[in-house]
């Protein structure tokens, strides 16, 4: 064979490089996948920790409405805790630590200033339901139809018809109020349903009642945070529909409960004196113990003869149960109790000096009866004026009547539902209750607390204690609150709480609502809502403490 038979054809040689590319290729491929991999894991890791973060800002948020429960289980004398802004105990509270503020939890507790003037303006505190008008309570306030009505008149967008449907959704008949809707009207409904005619479960309860919108319930405010928000004050470019004038328009739930009531139970948890206890010689021993002989001599007195400067319309000195017949049988009982003691007691029954043993016929529907009041009565066998020991024109009335208020009432009723609270209640909820006038309401809305950076102070507390700071700052007169004084308050005892758990730097907010019932112990949380899914509602720099109201 000759040498150039033996050649191979060029055609047959190995290609030189393609392995290297192949090579090249695999490593490519390898490296994308190891790079996807790496973000994948990367990705899980991140969603991971963001569980893990918001696991922990969830069990935040619980423990702060446990911490608000706890809170409200040690209460203080009034004028001494501070519910309202407390920056100090419901600001940025420490759960977890963290070697990081990313990786540190804590939880906030916030409520709106409503003003205005700050429309994003917040405190740290909470919300007492007795600012609100309680919808359960007003079957038992003893108004007729046209007062009822007046009750809600004063609220954004409620009209005649509105209103009755409301009461004819809850009062305990089927009788169709002048402007209202009853089961008649619902069966043609569908499906049909029938109105509750009895106490609300929540307010959300309203949108099943005839005529009732989200709108008129809860205004502009979309994530139900209390504040404005860019969407809630851009006309109609976004949800939801707002008027854009820089104001939030609120809801029917800024100023409707259905859950509000205080206690009727001294600061230290035992028993006030019933002034209108039917048998004055334990009323005198109880008072005198207590007070001292001046506050039991003037009680007794009063409760034997009435004053003499103190004109009571409606028959306001006699208290009730609201029925004739237990009052007469009460008043018959106390008086038989009087006249036995008298007759084992030789015909007398004398504490002070005065003879008790005719009995108490003046029973009292409010302690401001008490007040700047005048008694005549017999005494030591002469005619004496007792001059009352609370005098609205002495420097130290306002303390007096703290222990006037958390030592005496006018019932043994542990609770009293509904009345509500001058210290934080809108405009438009004192404008509906009977004896009030708009220029007293406009007065209470422009005189009430004004919060501080670092909270209130120990003076505004013990100021604002009872509702007596109307008559000591001059917004109004004796005769004016005694008529108010059963729908006022200075206090109550149901709580709302909105709880943000929340870490010291970026990551996951979680909001609860929940509201607390501090008149039973332990504390009771009777109402819990998970509102994340609205939004955080609120800036993380509003809840460390960057910026405050």
């Amino acid at each position: 064979m000759t040498r150039r038979q033996a050649r191979t054809p060029e055609s047959n040689r190995p290609r030189s490089g393609s392995a290297l590319i192949i090579v090249l290729i695999v490593l490519v491929i390898l490296t994308l996948s190891a790079y996807t991999f790496s973000e994948f894991m990367i990705a899980e890791t991140e969603a991971v920790s963001l569980a893990g973060r918001e696991v922990q800002t969830r069990a935040a948020a619980e423990s702060a409405l446990e911490y608000v429960a706890s809170q409200l289980g040690n209460r203080l004398a009034p004028g001494e805790e501070n519910l309202y802004h407390n920056p100090a105990l419901f600001q940025s509270v420490l759960v977890q630590p963290g070697s990081t503020a990313n990786s540190q939890t804590y939880f906030t507790v916030v409520a709106p200033l409503g003003s205005a003037q700050q429309p994003r303006g917040l405190r740290y505190g909470l919300v007492d339901e007795s600012s609100k008008l309680n919808l359960n309570a007003i079957a038992a306030l003893g108004l007729d139809e046209d007062q009822e009505r007046t009750l809600l008149m004063s609220l954004p967008g409620m009209t005649e018809s509105l209103a009755d449907s409301i009461l004819d959704w809850i009062d305990a008949d089927d009788q169709r109020r002048p402007y209202g809707a009853e089961s008649i009207e619902y069966q043609g409904q569908t499906p049909p349903y029938a109105p509750r005619n009895g106490n609300l479960e929540s307010l959300d309860e309203l949108l099943l009642v005839t005529g009732v919108t989200p709108q008129l319930l809860y205004g502009e405010d979309a994530n139900r945070n209390g504040l404005l928000d860019p969407n809630e004050d851009d006309g109609e470019v976004s949800l939801p529909v707002d008027n854009g004038d820089g104001v939030l328009q609120l809801g029917w739930d800024a100023y409707l409960t259905v859950e509000s009531c205080e206690t009727n139970l001294r600061s230290d948890g035992g028993a006030k004196i019933d002034v209108n206890q039917s048998i004055l010689t334990e009323l005198y021993d109880q008072l005198s113990e207590t007070l001292g002989e001046e506050y039991a001599d003037f009680i007794v007195a009063y409760r034997m003869e009435g004053a003499v400067n103190v004109e009571v319309t409606d028959g306001a000195a006699v208290a009730t149960t609201g029925d004739n017949e237990t009052d007469n049988a009460l008043q018959q009982f106390a008086e038989g109790i009087a006249r036995q003691m008298a007759r084992g007691q030789a015909g007398t029954v004398t504490r002070g000096g005065m003879d008790l043993s005719t009995g108490g016929p003046v029973r009292l529907t409010s302690l401001y009866e008490l007040v700047d009041a005048e008694v005549e009565v017999a005494k030591d066998g002469s005619s004496t004026t007792l001059k009352s020991p609370w005098n609205s024109s002495n420097g130290d009335f306002a303390e007096s009547l703290v222990t006037l208020f958390d030592t005496l009432s006018v019932s043994t009723k542990t609770t009293i539902i509904g009345r509500v609270n001058v210290n934080q209640a809108k405009l438009e909820t004192l404008l509906g209750l009977p004896e009030m006038d708009e220029a007293l309401a406009n007065s209470i809305v422009g005189a009430q607390w004004a919060a501080g950076p670092d909270g209130l102070s120990e003076q505004q507390l013990l100021s604002r204690a009872t509702t007596g700071w109307l008559l000591t700052e001059g917004l109004t007169d004796v005769a004016t609150l005694r008529k108010l004084d059963k729908y006022l308050t200075a206090r109550g005892d149901v709580y709302r709480a909105t709880a943000i758990g929340h870490s010291g730097s970026r990551g996951p907010l979680v909001r609860l609502e929940a509201i607390v019932n501090a008149s039973v112990q332990p504390p009771a949380v009777t109402f819990r809502r998970d509102l994340s899914h609205l939004g955080s509602g609120y800036r993380l720099h509003e809840l460390i403490g960057q910026s405050g109201p």
